[in-house]
């Protein structure tokens, strides 16, 4: 009977991860191709009290090719239904006609590239001094003001764009500092709200997204060995040219994987945008194509383009992380930090009181633009009022957004847990082709875009959610699609900690005849419980604020979660920023209190979880 358990236990788990990725990745990426190379079919209403034969007879096709169409039973269809009148042809002229006949698309693409490339650039700079400062040099204060560059991690972008629109308005406090020093006029103040949306989306995603390119500059620089530095040195050469020969050629492989994560970030980034109504960016019109009746062409295309190139990204960085003559392998020697002195260390400070001064900015304007009662033309608001933070909590759709929330977050969050431990065991214990299959498949999700899944969810699992009577909720395709998206967290989390526990310990429960359901339950999972919980605690908070998959599927007020009723609040005309950004500070206050927990249960080692 034990036997036969054993084969039963991974025979099941091998059935539940294959439908996971086949239902939950797979099948709406690929449906979401294949929609690009069709036409989509040709549909048709009943006109009021229509028989079938009549709407056969006015639409020239005969009666008997509708019922096989479209499935009809004998009898007359619904009134007001859709009936097919031809189906899906294969056609790749939308695909490949996008961007040779369609101009608009073309400008869409390239405004996309270059924002995405702007705020790439700027990360760079802005990362790269701050990340080689802290890892060769030391300095008063170091330790505080490097953990004060990881604040903008715990404000998604989303709420931090809806709170910098106030700073950003014409009235705002931006405008009030230029006046002041004489670049702008009060009574004609700059809207950067309608001239220069492009640029407010490029400060929003630097503010937040540097974070991710200065941690893999951080580990990349730190893990350079520390004698081809030191024997540079002995030969006479000077602090530029190591930088230029060393320090820079071997910290490679971490700038062009924090900078993908950066270039795909910014390039897919959905929430930004709407935010900013800055409307000629890919991200912005597949959202549109998305929410619109009738089936368009252009949005499948779209999708597609969208995922070769953050696939063929994804690759450049696998190819170049693995390049030879790049990384250099940290050395046994200890690293020997340069101390900083006189002027080299104000500037050390000051770019680093710089760079953390405008990464609080998101989040004092989420603060005082939610608790502000007057701020108009002033640094700071006139007055100080609860009321919208009242309001907001006590808005219907807020109400249900929060609980929709923790509902499908908290399902989501099962999911990964027992999903993520079981790949983690594969992964780490088995090894092997099928080990090496499902790392990467559940590393895929970091690389595709949420709205690239969202969007494919729509071409599959629409029609079954989207009817009143519906057997299946959105909130299930939500669930799924959260754990979808947040299950790299609990499963490099697990393969972290299976990494440092003893294979023997498992083994001696074996040789006991204890079975593998029962030595992971008894053995392995009270060993890696801290890891365990930091995943969860991530996949959790980062569901809580999913932002593209809950725009995109959630279109019925009674399914909101968070996001889509802050966004939802923030059309409210009038207060509708204030509200937003009052149960935006919810939002904060939640993903704060959140990575510390995490951080917590794993400390130093919670940021290598993935480390590939």
């Amino acid at each position: 009977m034990r036997r036969l358990q054993d084969r039963v236990l991974p025979a099941a788990v091998t059935v539940a991860l294959a439908a996971f990725f086949g239902f939950g990745l797979l099948y709406p990426l690929a449906d979401s191709f294949r929609a690009s190379l069709q036409d989509p079919p040709v549909k048709e209403g009943l006109w009021k009290g229509e028989t079938l034969a009549a709407f056969a007879q006015r639409t020239k096709v005969p009666e008997a090719t509708l019922r096989e169409l479209n499935n009809l039973p004998e009898g007359e269809p619904a009134p007001n239904a859709k009936l097919v009148l031809e189906p899906a042809h294969w056609n790749a002229r939308h695909l490949l006609g996008l961007f040779a006949y369609d101009a608009p698309a073309w400008r869409w693409l390239l405004n996309s590239l270059a924002l995405a490339a702007t705020v790439t650039l700027l990360c760079v700079m802005i990362s790269y001094p701050l990340a080689y400062w802290q890892v060769r040099t030391r300095f008063r204060g170091q330790g505080l003001l490097g953990g004060l560059l990881l604040l903008p991690l715990i404000l998604p972008p989303f709420v931090g764009a809806i709170g910098l629109r106030r700073v950003l308005g014409r009235f705002g406090p931006l405008n009030w500092a230029l006046a002041h020093l004489g670049l702008a006029d009060p009574t004609d103040p700059i809207d950067f709200l309608g001239e220069h949306r492009m640029a407010g989306c490029v400060l929003v995603m630097v503010l937040h997204l540097y974070p991710l390119l200065y941690l893999n500059l951080a580990a990349a620089i730190a893990n350079i060995d520390p004698s081809l530095i030191e024997s540079a040195r002995n030969l006479g050469s000077s602090p530029w040219r190591i930088f230029r020969r060393i320090v820079l050629p071997l910290s490679v492989p971490g700038l062009v994987a924090g900078g993908s994560l950066v270039f795909i970030g910014a390039f897919t980034d959905l929430g930004t945008p709407l935010v900013f109504s800055y409307r000629e960016v890919v991200a912005q019109q597949i959202y549109s194509l998305a929410n619109e009746q009738e089936a368009n062409p252009a949005a499948p295309a779209l999708v597609a383009v969208v995922t070769v190139v953050v696939l063929l990204l994804f690759a450049f960085t696998r190819w170049a992380s693995r390049a030879p003559g790049g990384g250099g392998g940290k050395g046994a020697a200890r690293t020997v930090e340069r101390p900083l002195k006189g002027g080299a260390a104000a500037l050390a400070i000051g770019f680093h009181l710089a760079v953390i001064g405008l990464a609080v900015i998101p989040h004092l304007s989420v603060f005082c633009s939610g608790l502000a009662e007057r701020w108009m033309m002033t640094a700071l608001p006139e007055s100080w009022t609860l009321d919208h933070v009242r309001e907001a909590l006590s808005h219907p759709v807020a109400q249900m957004g929060i609980g929709n929330s923790l509902v499908y977050a908290a399902g989501s969050t099962a999911v990964d847990i027992l999903l993520g431990l079981a790949c983690a065991w594969v992964i780490v214990r088995r090894g092997g082709a099928w080990g090496r299959l499902l790392d990467a498949l559940t590393l895929a999700p970091l690389a595709i875009p949420g709205i690239v899944l969202a969007f494919g969810y729509v071409g599959v699992y629409a029609g079954i959610y989207q009817h009143a009577d519906a057997v299946w909720p959105v909130g299930w395709f939500l669930v799924l699609s959260y754990a979808v998206r947040r299950l790299p967290y609990t499963t490099r989390a697990c393969a972290a900690g299976l990494e440092q526990t003893p294979r023997y310990l498992e083994e001696a429960g074996g040789s006991l005849g204890a079975g593998p359901g029962m030595v992971l339950r008894k053995v392995t999972v009270p060993l890696i419980a801290a890891n365990i919980a930091a995943g969860a605690i991530l996949a959790f908070s980062f569901a809580m604020l999913e932002v593209s998959d809950s725009l995109i599927l959630a279109t019925r007020p009674g399914d909101f979660p968070l996001t889509k009723a802050i966004f939802f609040l923030f059309g409210r005309p009038g207060d509708g920023d204030q509200l937003a950004s009052a149960l935006g500070l919810f939002a904060l206050f939640f993903l704060a209190f959140s990575l510390l927990s995490a951080s917590a249960f794993l400390g130093r080692k919670w940021g290598e979880m993935f480390r590939g």
